[in-house]
């Protein structure tokens, strides 16, 4: 299980990515004009998109998690996610650094010893945002994933959507595109 928590980890926001130059790196930028102040708050994480075979096959294993996001004195971000592991409610934290533009992070991932690259792309505050990481894992392993955060548990169809023509611009093929079932745990 050692794995699963990796997995949600990485998957609660962002973990296990390092700041790589690559050819996806280049095609996104964060939302302009960004505001911070409006990004914080309860959000639920309801889907993702990964190029990584693991974490594919893991996704019966995952469900709707939760994540608040505050503000850090830094003017950084603060995550603590909250999801579903063996039946029970973990929770982790992830420390997101401003980068240079606003709604541009880094990440230090304990596990790996890598530096995440994190994006805010799109967000409307109120309903959903896009999220996207980029790095590398142990070995030089480049890894890529997008994230659809929600307000609400359940995401529209057209957010949905949205997040879809995203992640496939991104490169991600539709098997690679997860959205997460609802659980009743760990969500309050």
């Amino acid at each position: 299980m050692a794995a699963l928590h990796t997995l949600w980890l990485g998957l609660a926001l962002l973990g296990a990515l390092g700041i790589l130059q690559t050819r996806a790196e280049a095609q996104v930028s964060p939302q302009p004009n960004f505001q911070q102040d409006k990004f914080l708050g309860r959000w639920f994480i309801s889907g993702f998109a990964s190029n990584s075979s693991w974490l594919r096959e893991k996704k019966e294993h995952l469900y709707v998690c939760k994540s608040v996001v505050v503000p850090m004195a830094d003017g950084g971000l603060n995550f603590t996610n909250t999801f579903l592991r063996k039946d029970q409610c973990d929770t982790r934290t992830l420390l997101l650094q401003p980068a240079g533009t606003p709604g541009y992070y880094s990440y230090r991932s304990p596990r790996w010893g890598s530096t995440h690259a994190v994006w805010v792309i799109d967000t409307d505050y109120e309903d959903y945002a896009l999220l996207y990481t980029s790095g590398s894992r142990h070995l030089g392993q480049d890894t890529h994933m997008a994230f659809l955060y929600s307000r609400a548990q359940t995401s529209r169809a057209e957010v949905k959507e949205k997040f879809t023509t995203f992640a496939k611009a991104q490169g991600f093929t539709e098997d690679s595109i997860v959205f997460l079932p609802q659980t009743d745990k760990c969500l309050e």
